[in-house]
């Protein structure tokens, strides 16, 4: 469907840049005027606390220390929701994920009826590889896609091999999940970026490219090679490995193939003109699951909550950007609050675009703050989960939040269960101090419970927004 017609849909208009616009000047050095490539790299159910750079003690992870050496580290990133699907729908959409029904992960078309989910994410959605294009980019996604039925190239992606949708000739679709594929997934999404980036190192466009991991989601299995890596996790006198060094041993394999595509990229000479991404679309699973009770001890670092909790240990994640004399090498930025609804506006004003011709969208622009600026966020960021949350029972929030400057409330659709806490002092959010700061939960509250009339409804678990326990 034609662009025009997705603005239409979503009220959404984008004004088309070409790529003469960003042409370089020949008196400004190369990469001053134009706009640089970008590889986003999306683990998939990485803890904030999984790497050595954001305090991680058990393993180290060097390439990525590496990475966070060369660019900017934040501490204060936020995806859009607390599981894949929403999340995926935030970067790619610029709009809380709930606008367009997805509140939680999609499955299969029974799972989706019962929860009034869509069957994919609706592909007259403009899209940040939609925007790309107009701007100049070639585009391109490998790995996990978990965004639906619907094929990449509906939401502006040139050139995709996922693990439902190829349209790479003499390839197929990467497997992703099968035990014998888990070893090497890491390794064989980044081989097929390596291909699309040698075949683009020399075109006159840019490219923009989604690298979106299935490490370290369960179910893992990694080789006994990535095993031995981290023995010293093993549990002694029992011939089976621990839960801890079969997570890490995954997250450390992950590491080590980053490490050898950021050294790829400088054989093929591209690295100093592209813009590296670095995220994880949730917190990190819970061991009660079935499918990582082998697995699930991945480190939401001091936050509070895992996967599907709305506390900010499921939906605060790693965020390291890096670009070679743009974004300050070696800067730890723990003052700005950013969202992954901000790339695609992000990345509009880096491509040459106004952030200002982008309506309907639920982000901020802050390229600013990824190019060095150290400022507070003007606008609030929302969450919502209307499901049960796995775990312990101090990981259960109430079913919606908002993050103001400091302060962080969360509540139910009824107005019961309120919360506040100030991020600023208790980060774990263990301290609730509604009774002391009565008009910042009149002003919140309302805030939250206005945004939440805005969103589609659904079925709700019975359980959701509780924090219960079986008693004898």
């Amino acid at each position: 469907m034609p662009n025009d017609l997705r603005c239409n849909a979503l009220s959404f208009s984008l004004v088309v840049i070409g790529a003469l616009a960003v042409a370089a000047d020949p008196s400004k050095p190369a990469n001053a005027s134009e706009p640089p490539n970008v590889v986003f790299i999306f683990a998939d159910d990485l803890g904030w606390g999984d790497l050595s750079c954001y305090g991680q003690s058990r393993i180290k992870t060097p390439n990525l220390d590496r990475l966070a050496r060369q660019g900017t580290l934040f501490t204060q990133f936020y995806v859009a929701g607390s599981v894949c699907s929403p999340s995926r729908t935030g970067i790619m959409t610029g709009q809380n994920p709930a606008r367009h029904r997805i509140f939680g992960h999609l499955a299969n078309r029974q799972s989706n009826q019962r929860r009034g989910i869509p069957d994919a994410l609706d592909p007259n959605a403009p899209t940040l590889p939609d925007m790309l294009k107009d701007a100049g980019y070639v585009t391109a996604h490998f790995g996990k896609w978990h965004l639906g039925n619907v094929s990449p190239d509906q939401y502006g992606v040139d050139v995709f091999r996922t693990d439902k949708f190829c349209n790479v000739a003499g390839k197929q679709v990467i497997d992703i999940w099968s035990a014998e594929a888990r070893p090497v997934c890491a390794a064989n999404i980044l081989d097929a970026t390596l291909d699309f980036i040698r075949e683009q190192a020399d075109a006159p466009e840019p490219f923009y490219v989604n690298a979106w991991f299935s490490d370290p989601h369960a179910t893992l299995n990694p080789s006994p090679d990535q095993l031995d890596r981290v023995k010293n996790l093993a549990p002694q006198g029992v011939p089976f490995p621990g839960v801890a060094q079969i997570y890490y041993a995954c997250v450390l394999e992950m590491d080590r193939q980053i490490g050898r595509f950021m050294d790829q990229l400088e054989q093929l000479g591209v690295a100093d003109r592209t813009l590296i991404l670095f995220s994880s679309d949730n917190g990190p699973e819970d061991f009660q699951i079935r499918n990582a009770a082998h697995s699930g001890v991945g480190s939401s670092g001091p936050f509070r909550g895992r996967k599907r909790s709305i506390y900010e240990g499921g939906i605060r994640t790693p965020l390291i950007v890096r670009w070679p004399g743009h974004v300050p090498a070696g800067k730890v930025n723990r003052t700005s609050v950013i969202s992954g609804l901000d790339f695609l506006p992000s990345l509009a004003a880096i491509a040459g675009q106004s952030a200002d011709a982008i309506v309907g969208g639920d982000g901020e622009a802050m390229d600013d703050v990824w190019l060095g600026a150290n400022r507070q966020r003007r606008t609030p960021c929302f969450w919502e989960w209307r499901y049960r949350v796995f775990g312990h029972p101090a990981n259960m929030p109430p079913q919606l939040a908002v993050r103001d400057g400091d302060f962080k409330l969360l509540v139910n659709p009824d107005g019961g269960r309120v919360e506040l806490y100030d991020l600023a002092s208790d980060p774990g959010e263990q301290d609730n101090v509604a009774a002391n700061h009565p008009d910042v939960v009149q002003r919140l509250t309302q805030m939250v419970l206005q945004w939440n009339k805005t969103l589609p409804d659904s079925p709700r678990d019975p359980g959701a927004g509780l924090k219960s326990w079986r008693w004898p």
